[in-house]
């Protein structure tokens, strides 16, 4: 067997999930090559600037229940972390609700008849619950009632998505909202507790956004001895005898070819299984090329105003507009923006390549969101918007319709034949991952090349992520920050 410092190591992307594997394995004397096809680290947590602001892709609370991760987080970044109050709204009807939903707040908005038609809908899914919950309406219905999904789950989540709730499977709920119903919203919002996974009130986040983190990360493996490729793209990835031998990549106008013992991915599975030589069978080809993805682009709004709202961010779910979410960067941390005078907010605006918000020039989609942002009411002179930006994100989110379980296992079982290739991450995964799972799929993949045996695709499932490991819920490492 190959020691430690003879294992030569080859990462495909500098998010999170490849920036995880790399830095465990330099603190273990392997020194890997990490492939990044931008000039950035972080993936879709990095951190973006303009005129001295700082822009959050998407907005990243850093909150985990795995103390190993959180372990890393103090390591590289220490006490700059800052501690943030969660504040989020829904925007609904021309109205603001509090999210976490709360009984009060609720009621006061919606009204008498419009609570009691709430109640009454919940009570009917309860007596008489949908036998079926293959699709997110399905299990919305049987936790809130019809009513409650109307209102505030159907909008937002075809915004998000693209398409019908009836084609979203009901894994994405049971994984981005797990233990959720309107009993346990109504007693956590008497109790004022937070015991539901996805709705925690304060978590950390370092001084200058999460690129902070990402861009610390990589300087110390590369301190450590690591090397970091970027504007560097994967073009073949050669296979043997259920082995990676070497893949071709392309640096500017350089192409040349990288060996080594062992590869891990964080590159979209569509990509990679594209770029397998020889190729993948028939099967696999036609699953990664039904994989699909929802893209992602922010509008960055500079506004000379101390003040807008209080809020980290605001969900809009009113279908009269195209925006799905508002980050105010400033109530994430002061140290966002450059002239505390001044307000920048995040419009976050979902959608596909090439279809018509993506292809809008930068200048219209500025002119757009301003636009907006004035009709949402949260800003009332538009002349007070003086400058902004637009940033977008390919494949920013997996999508969960109605053939990706299927597609993704043909892909898993063929992935599984390779004896020295791993796949973590959001999009080498096909997995609506947090930042900390992400890390997960990315340590664990590293303590498997230095002799361990973990499966990678059990991290981020209802079990092995919010069960077995609650019991983490009492970690320590935060408590050595200043707060």
């Amino acid at each position: 067997m190959l020691q430690a410092n003879q294992k030569k190591v080859l990462i495909i992307g500098a998010g999170p999930a490849g920036l995880t594997t790399a830095y465990h394995l330099v603190h273990q004397g392997v020194y890997p090559i990490i492939l990044e096809q931008t000039n950035k680290v972080g993936g879709i947590s990095r951190t973006e600037t303009y005129k001295g602001y700082h822009i959050d892709i998407g907005g990243h609370r850093f909150y985990t229940k795995v103390e190993e991760i959180q372990q890393i987080w103090v390591e590289i970044l220490g006490n700059n972390f800052q501690k943030v109050d969660r504040l989020s709204r829904i925007y609904y009807n021309g109205k603001f609700f509090n999210y976490p939903l709360e009984v009060t707040d609720a009621l006061s908005n919606l009204g008498f008849i419009k609570s009691f038609l709430v109640l009454l809908s919940y009570l009917q899914a309860k007596i008489k619950p949908d036998p079926v919950e293959e699709n997110f309406e399905q299990w919305v219905c049987n936790r809130f009632g019809k009513r409650l999904y109307e209102t505030f789950f159907k909008s937002y989540t075809e915004k998000v998505w693209g398409i019908p709730c009836t084609k979203i499977r009901a894994d994405w709920a049971a994984q981005r909202i797990q233990g959720m119903s309107l009993t346990t919203t109504i007693i956590n919002s008497l109790k004022k507790t937070q015991q539901i996974k996805s709705l925690i009130k304060e978590f950390y986040y370092p001084e200058l956004g999460p690129g902070m983190m990402w861009e610390k990360c990589q300087e110390i493996i590369s301190n450590k001895g690591g090397t970091t490729y970027f504007s560097t793209v994967v073009h073949q990835v050669y296979h043997r005898d259920h082995r990676i031998k070497k893949i071709t990549v392309q640096q500017e106008n350089k192409t040349f070819d990288l060996e080594a013992d062992q590869f891990v991915s964080s590159m979209p599975l569509t990509g990679l299984i594209l770029a397998l030589d020889p190729p993948a069978p028939k099967a696999v080809l036609q699953a990664a090329g039904n994989l699909k993805y929802r893209d992602f682009l922010i509008v960055a709004l500079i506004i000379n105003e101390v003040d807008l709202f209080p809020d980290n961010w605001i969900y809009v779910h009113s279908p009269a507009f195209c925006v799905g979410r508002i980050q105010n960067f400033k109530n994430w941390s002061l140290a966002m923006v450059p002239d505390r005078s001044k307000t920048c907010v995040g419009m976050e605006y979902f959608c596909n390549q090439g279809d018509q918000l993506w292809s809008m020039s930068d200048s219209e989609l500025i002119d757009f969101a301003s636009r907006e942002i004035v009709g949402l009411s949260l800003l009332q002179n538009i002349n007070k918007i003086e400058d902004g930006t637009v940033i977008r994100q390919l494949k920013a989110y997996p999508v969960y319709d109605e053939e990706y379980r299927h597609n993704l296992q043909v892909i898993q079982d063929y992935l599984k034949t390779f004896n020295n290739l791993q796949s973590i991450g959001r999009n080498g995964m096909h997995r609506y991952n947090n930042q900390d799972h992400s890390m997960l799929t990315g340590l664990l993949a590293a303590k498997n090349i230095l002799g361990e045996n973990h499966d990678l695709w059990d991290v981020n499932t209802e079990r092995s992520y919010y069960e077995d490991m609650k019991s983490s819920q009492k970690t320590r490492p935060w408590t050595n920050l200043n707060s």
